[in-house]
């Protein structure tokens, strides 16, 4: 049952879902259900996988993805893409430390944020619809793999604001090997039973997995040279840019 409320709180966190009453909030096993980041992101996937196939039996394939796309967003709130919009506000227009986290503090939208939004849905919409029918396993597969990098950055970075009015303080601290590792292996055994079970080839796994673990970890240097650590917008940028990497690998090598 504890598990069980961990997920459930892992769950209304990182998602628009309503979570039963008695599930209750305590950023102690808020921290505790991080680890169950990356099941929350297959779930997400598994839905947005859901809407494209039912999309498909009555919808040319641009809508369907586009409905897809349209659902996740629902569903998660543009939580991440939100974060992505900040970060690229931030990184893009300010200078110095104390500059860029100011600059993603601002709820508005800025030039950087408003390009970087549009072209990750963009490219995100080609890379779906250039999947075609493999995209109802690329959802599942990606979103629970991209969801691996910003739990490791969490737990082997600095947390850099100094207030604790932002959503992502209750997650930013102290992570230890049982609170990261499950999830590592929740983001990890969905892309292994599709290799197992014959539904993807190993080198296209391998691909994928070393192209989302690239991604997560030039955030990740990137983070620590500009601010010195992270915050939960960069958090969300390292998704979003894990996440599309995930696409465009399984493009490529599916391409080759």
């Amino acid at each position: 049952m504890q598990e069980l409320r961990r997920f459930l709180i892992a769950l209304g966190y990182f998602t628009r879902v309503p979570v039963p009453a008695w599930v209750g909030w305590s950023s102690f096993e808020l921290n505790r259900a991080t680890r169950y980041f990356p099941l929350v992101g297959l779930l997400v996937g598994g839905f947005s996988a859901l809407v494209l196939w039912a999309a498909l039996q009555c919808l040319p394939g641009p809508v369907a993805v586009g409905l897809s796309m349209l659902a996740s967003l629902i569903v998660t709130g543009a939580f991440h893409e939100d974060g992505l919009a900040d970060s690229a506000d931030g990184f893009g227009g300010g200078w110095g430390k104390a500059q860029v986290l100011a600059i993603m503090k601002d709820s508005r939208i800025g030039t950087y944020g408003a390009i970087a939004l549009g072209m990750a849905l963009l490219l995100k919409f080609a890379t779906l619809h250039a999947l075609g029918i493999q995209a109802l396993l690329a959802l599942p597969l990606v979103h629970a793999a991209s969801r691996v990098p910003p739990l490791l950055i969490m737990a082997g970075m600095t947390y850099v604001r100094e207030d604790d009015s932002t959503r992502a303080k209750p997650v930013a601290e102290g992570l230890g090997v049982a609170d990261w590792l499950p999830g590592v292996l929740l983001g990890c055994a969905p892309l292994l039973a599709a290799v197992c079970f014959g539904y993807l080839d190993p080198l296209r796994a391998t691909a994928m997995l070393l192209g989302v673990s690239g991604a997560g970890l030039l955030c990740a240097r990137y983070f620590h040279g500009r601010i010195g650590g992270y915050t939960g917008d960069a958090l969300g940028a390292s998704q979003q840019v894990c996440e599309l990497t995930g696409y465009l690998v399984l493009c490529a090598h599916g391409a080759a």
